[in-house]
């Protein structure tokens, strides 16, 4: 069972994937965005060759709980990536990993223009490894 978690931004995409066991998570390279019909087939395209059962989708919900704009704007993608691609598309509460993410670069020590590259990808990996420590 791999899992593949989407951390969805406007203008990048960061990801991570399980290990086949389902216990660690592991960052893939972010990917640049360009038009849904794109990423839409490059998300595809790795779901395939990585053997992809589930795809995780970070819910943006308000610090409230709510869901806003940005969150009913994932799901419609959510619902397009589940046609295209055949998988089950799961969300899971994202507040605050990039939060996290930006602490924890932070406090490694690099440099910010290296900061912002790694933190899609840092906040798709905190969001993938809290929803396995909860299985």
């Amino acid at each position: 069972m791999r899992i593949l978690a989407l951390d969805l931004g406007k203008k990048r995409i960061g990801l991570a994937i399980s290990d086949p066991l389902g216990i660690t998570a592991q960052g893939l390279p972010t990917m640049e965005r360009t038009n849904k019909r794109a990423d839409l087939a490059a998300l595809g395209a790795i779901a395939r060759e990585q053997g992809v059962t589930r795809i995780l989708l970070g819910n943006p919900k308000n610090m409230s709980g709510t869901e806003g704009r940005q969150s009913a704007w994932v799901h419609e993608f959510a619902q397009a990536l589940e046609q295209h691609t055949g998988l089950p598309v799961q969300f899971w509460d994202e507040r605050l990993t990039t939060v996290e993410a930006n602490r924890v670069l932070r406090s490694s020590g690099i440099s910010i223009a290296k900061r912002a590259a790694a933190v899609d990808r840092l906040s798709a990996v905190i969001l993938l490894q809290s929803y396995l420590d909860s299985l």
